[in-house]
């Protein structure tokens, strides 16, 4: 198990996984924290994160088996201790772990007796056992166990359909979600305007993936959802500047913003929020107050006006000026 001591930015969000562990091979924890965040925003990335981490993170499983000596499900095979249901069953729980795409065959092909187990399944190269101990069925007799599967890799639940039962060939219900469970919890602190929030995520897994693969793989999922949003605002922007052309206001506050305005041509200003921006929450929320909310606002500020607002300072126009060039 792997322990860090917490600690809280003011400056920048910051992510960190403060606990890891494997408690078996098929069972992994970790919690990582998010921070700092302002009012609610917690809130919001928690329950987006919990719904990717169990419905859009992808996965493998065995999805499908074939024998042509077995007459039905629920059918008995001499020499074998389990029945043909019990075997599908064990089959279904097998944990594997891939990249590939589309389905591959595997094969199961083994002379008792003697017990059969997820290391005896022949797989595809790109296609690996969690736990090779997993067992499957055991073999009383010297009895041909022979069978052929179908590995899929998707996402969700795949529930079998009775009428997809021909030539030997049985699906098997299929939980493709390498996430067990995802819980989301929030620890606030601070007083007043400057009270802000950490996220605390914890994530069980099957080792199909470790809790930090699959953080990191609902992360892009979701970003993933949200690029036609941010491609429709791009052509908007585009067709605002073809018809608008909208320039660069008056910079007042100091000699470098100055030159911007000969650097910058037809930004659409009022198009980007401040939020956008690498602002301290603190800076954020003092602009906000003042009715600050894009950068056109910003820069129809004077260093004066700025210095007006409450609990602004000097520092926070320099870190202003900072992100405005790289602007």
């Amino acid at each position: 198990m792997v322990r860090e001591k917490l600690k809280v930015s003011t400056r920048t969000l910051q992510w960190k996984c403060v606990e890891s562990r494997a408690d078996s091979k098929r069972l992994y924890y970790g919690r990582f924290i998010l921070s700092p965040l302002m009012k609610g925003q917690a809130d919001t990335i928690g329950i987006a994160m919990r719904r990717a981490l169990l419905g859009e993170i992808e996965g493998t499983c065995i999805t499908r088996a074939k024998s042509e000596k077995i007459p039905h499900e629920y059918s008995t095979i001499v020499g074998i201790q389990e029945s043909v249901h019990e075997i599908l069953m064990n089959l279904k729980e097998i944990v594997l772990r891939s990249n590939l795409y589309g389905t591959r065959d595997a094969l199961i092909c083994v002379k008792g007796p003697g017990y059969v187990t997820a290391q005896d399944i022949l797989l595809p190269p790109s296609v690996e056992i969690v736990d090779n101990t997993q067992h499957i069925a055991n073999l009383t007799e010297p009895t041909d166990f022979c069978i052929g599967l179908q590995i899929e890799r998707n996402r969700g639940y795949n529930i079998k359909t009775p009428n997809n039962f021909q030539d030997g060939s049985y699906p098997i219900d299929a939980i493709f979600m390498p996430v067990r469970n995802a819980n989301h919890s929030i620890h606030s602190y601070g007083n007043g305007n400057e009270k802000q929030e950490i996220l605390f995520l914890e994530i069980w897994t099957n080792g199909g993936l470790t809790p930090k693969e699959a953080l990191h793989e609902a992360s892009r999922n979701l970003i993933d959802l949200f690029i036609p949003f941010l491609q429709s605002a791009e052509e908007n922007l585009h067709f605002e500047n073809n018809q608008y052309k909208v320039s660069l206001p008056y910079l007042t506050f100091h000699d470098r913003v100055a030159k911007l305005k000969k650097k910058k041509k037809e930004i659409a200003w009022k198009s980007i929020f401040i939020d956008q921006s690498e602002l301290s929450p603190r800076i954020y929320n003092c602009l906000k107050k003042s009715n600050i909310r894009t950068l056109f606002d910003l820069l129809n500020n004077s260093q004066e006006d700025l210095m007006k607002i409450e609990h602004f300072r000097i520092e926070d126009v320099k870190r202003i000026l900072g992100i405005l060039e790289k602007k």
